[in-house]
This record gives C-alpha cells, structure tokens and sequence, in this order.
C-alpha cells in the first residue's frame, strides 16, 4: 500500500517567489535596503516587547507557515493559489516577531530551495513579510471588535491583495511590464487567491484559540497547556500539513506565473546560481513523490528550528536589555 502511495502522480510544491530577472537592480537593492531596516528595527522592538508566551508558537508558526505554503489551492483559469501567512503571524504574534518569522520563511526558502532569486529576496521579503504582517496587523486591530474571524478573513485576504498590488508596481517601475497591464492581471487574481488565504487564517485562528485560549483573553479553568505541548502538537499539525500538501496541491501555475505568462514576461526569469534542494524536490532520490515528501519534511523541521532559535534570541536580548536597564536604575 505504501508503494501505491509513493508511486501515485503528485505535484512538487511549486515556486512561489519573485525570481531574479523579474525586477531591475535598483528596484531590487531599494527593496533590499527598506527590508533590512524594517528588520533591524524589528528585532530591537521585538527584543524590547518579548512575551516568554510567544517563544514557543514562533517555532510552530514558522514551520506551520512554510508546510501550509507547500499546498497551492485551484482558482479559475487554470490558476493556484497559496498561502502566504503574514497576517496569521501578526494576529498571534504581532507584528514585529512576525516580520522575523516571515523573513526567516521567505529568506530560508530562497537559499535552501531555490525559490525566489537572491537578489529579489528582499522584495521577496518586503512584499510577502512586511506588506503582509502590517497589512493584517492593522486591519485586525480594526475589525476584531465586531468578530474575531471576520476580521481575520479580512485581514488574510487584503494582505495579499495589496502584496499583489505592490508587486505590480515594482514590476512596472523595474520596466517588466506596463503598469495597466500588470496592475489590473495581479489584482484580478490575487482577490480569489485571498480567498483562501482568508478561509485557511480563519482555521488556524480557531484552532490556536481552541488549543490556547488565553492568547484570546479567554479564562479556561481544568486545563493547562505547556510549552512541550504547544511545540509537539504544533510540529506535529505542520508535518501533516506539509505532507498531505506534497499529494493534493494543484500543478497549475500560481498567480505571479500565470499573469509572467500571460503578460510575456515570464521568460526574464533567471535561474538561481546554486543549487541545494532545487523546485522543493529532494536530489539523489529517484522516487519523485518520496523527494518531495522529504524536502517538506526537511524544510518544515529546518524552519521550525530556526524560528524557535530567533525566539530564543530574541529571549537573551530582551533579558540583557532589561538587565542593563536594571543596572541603571541602581
């Protein structure tokens, strides 16, 4: 039975990112420059704010978002969509650690998977970590009063909207296509690809408030969650999600893709100038569905390390910062 599962047809998750080629030099090094300020001013706000409750979760977000990015959904025309996660990592984490957890995501996918170029890494960055967080951050904030998964729909599916938004206009200003063209074919797609971008925040939303409902300011007496707990349970959903995405995500194009080759510009991209776990296929292993079943694996566990390394580090720095801070007060 296993055999017949690992000799089924599957779709490798497919490339997600804005490859090198897409995007002129200065619109790539500007792109560089704005993300790597946000991300040294978030790093001193995150260490300053740190909540010992969150360590945990950051693992498990970012393992959970790389999994659940792996399955790309069917839209229409011959189009799929997939989950990009910013405004999830804001709602649970606000927004400063979730700029952390997404560069870490965006940036690890880049390097170990050949997903997106190098040097439009930081527009990578920018438009699905910092666009994202702060566009779901803010439309949260605003709505939740009214109801909790309204407002998170809301915020998942406009934060990929506009992401698709500022992506067109980068296209455009680097001269890849004009404006009209680009503007009106990433909007159009992008308002059913946030559609589930929506629906799957709204899930995870409700089920992190059934598994810790006091991030939610939710009483529950009888019940105690550890922080052993939250990492095996969370790792655990990311595998499985990662996993089942390996033999249900849609082989068609993503959006980005679809509009490049549809518009005519598909053909500027270039490839990576390296290669380690190339198109989130495992090298060396002739069974293609049990290579991709390992790259996820590999890829879910790597980003799960890494981001509960970033909230260990974030950890020390907030204690010394207090502990300077102390000192001074003395």
């Amino acid at each position: 039975m296993l055999d017949s599962i690992l000799r089924a047809p599957v779709a490798a998750p497919q490339q997600l990112h804005i490859p090198d080629g897409f995007l002129s030099a200065p619109v790539a090094i500007l792109a560089w420059i704005v993300t790597i300020a946000f991300m040294v001013v978030a790093v001193r706000r995150a260490s300053r704010e740190f909540d010992e409750r969150l360590a945990p979760l950051m693992g498990v977000l970012a393992a959970f978002i790389f999994a659940a990015q792996a399955f790309n959904f069917p839209v229409a025309g011959g189009t799929s969509g997939h989950f990009l996660g910013g405004a999830l990592a804001a709602i649970l984490l606000g927004p400063w650690p979730a700029l952390l957890v997404m560069a870490a995501v965006i940036g690890l996918q880049g390097l170990i998977f050949q997903d997106g170029g190098l040097l439009a890494m930081g527009a990578n960055i920018f438009v699905m970590g910092i666009v994202t967080v702060w566009t779901g951050y803010f439309v949260y904030q605003a709505l939740q009063r009214f109801n909790r998964y309204v407002a998170g729909f809301a915020a998942g599916w406009l934060s990929v909207v506009l992401a698709a938004v500022v992506t067109a206009f980068m296209l455009a200003l680097s001269g890849t296509s004009s404006l009209g063209v680009v503007l009106a074919a990433m909007a159009g797609v992008h308002m059913l690809i946030g559609v589930g971008e929506g629906l799957i925040t709204v899930g995870a939303l409700a089920l992190v408030r059934a598994a810790l409902p006091g991030m939610f300011g939710e009483q529950v007496t009888g019940r105690k969650s550890d922080a052993t707990t939250i990492l095996a349970g969370g790792v655990m959903l990311a595998l499985v999600v990662g996993i089942v995405a390996v033999f249900f995500a849609s082989p068609s194009p993503d959006g980005l893709e679809r509009v490049a080759e549809d518009t005519g510009f598909l053909g500027a991209a270039q490839a990576a100038p390296f290669e380690i776990i190339p198109d989130y296929v495992a090298p060396g292993i002739p069974n293609e569905t049990l290579a991709a079943v390992i790259a996820v694996v590999l890829g879910t566990l790597l980003l799960f390390a890494v981001g509960y390394g970033i909230a260990r580090g974030l950890r020390r720095r907030s204690q010394r910062l207090a502990d300077a801070s102390l000192q001074v007060e003395q």
